[in-house]
């Protein structure tokens, strides 16, 4: 099955998504690839709303690492019409000395080449 133009630019769009997360550079990502309206679902919580305060958010979250450990891709990503998905490990340590591991699918929904909706599934 071969791949429609819009799939093929999307699969690069996740590609340079995934590069920049596994430099740790989550700002940058999210600055670049996120719609204003963004929705971002971690697992079955609510959304976060809006690019502001998903950076808000992740400002907060990144404060109290203290050590990156990595993000890895170890499946995918994949895409079908306009989602993509892919499977990744994320470690890091925070400042009360917790070491997180997340195994984690990410399923993306883009328009007009930003993330529009996105649900982190956590294991």
């Amino acid at each position: 099955m071969s791949l429609t133009s819009q799939e093929t630019e999307l699969l690069a769009k996740a590609n340079e998504v995934t590069a920049l997360l596994a430099e740790g550079k989550f700002i940058e990502a999210m600055t670049e690839y996120l719609a204003d309206d963004v929705q971002l679902f971690e697992g079955n919580n609510p959304p976060k709303i809006g690019k502001a305060l998903s950076l808000a958010e992740e400002e907060k979250l990144l404060s109290t690492v203290v050590a990156f450990h990595r993000y890895e891709v170890i499946s995918g990503p994949a895409v079908k019409g306009d989602t993509t998905f892919y499977e990744a490990i994320m470690e890091f340590k925070t400042n009360d000395g917790v070491e997180n591991r997340f195994e984690q699918v990410v399923r993306t929904q883009w328009k007009d080449g930003k993330i529009i909706n996105e649900r982190y599934y956590h294991a």
